[in-house]
């Protein structure tokens, strides 16, 4: 069965007390909270996986890094529309 959306992914995490996008292996490895995130074009989340590695996380911290995983990820969609258009 074919996709019918285009799908990207990211990473975002809490490090030294910042939210990060799209962490390296480096800030992954030391980051308190770390997610991944898989969504469509449309907006619709395919995968969503949270971990805290230390203390909990509220829901602010939660919501604040999937709004910046949103953000990246249509960055990437746009990305990949670019290069698409330019094998036209």
């Amino acid at each position: 069965m074919p996709f019918k959306y285009a799908i990207a992914a990211t990473s975002v995490g809490v490090v030294d007390r910042q939210k990060l996008l799209d962490l390296c292996y480096e800030e992954d490895s030391r980051a308190a909270v770390d997610f991944n995130v898989v969504m469509t074009d449309k907006g619709d989340f395919v995968e969503m996986q949270g971990t805290a590695e230390g203390k909990p996380f509220s829901r602010e911290s939660m919501d604040t890094l999937i709004t910046l995983a949103d953000k990246g990820i249509k960055e990437l969609f746009e990305a990949q529309k670019k290069a698409l258009e330019s094998l036209k």
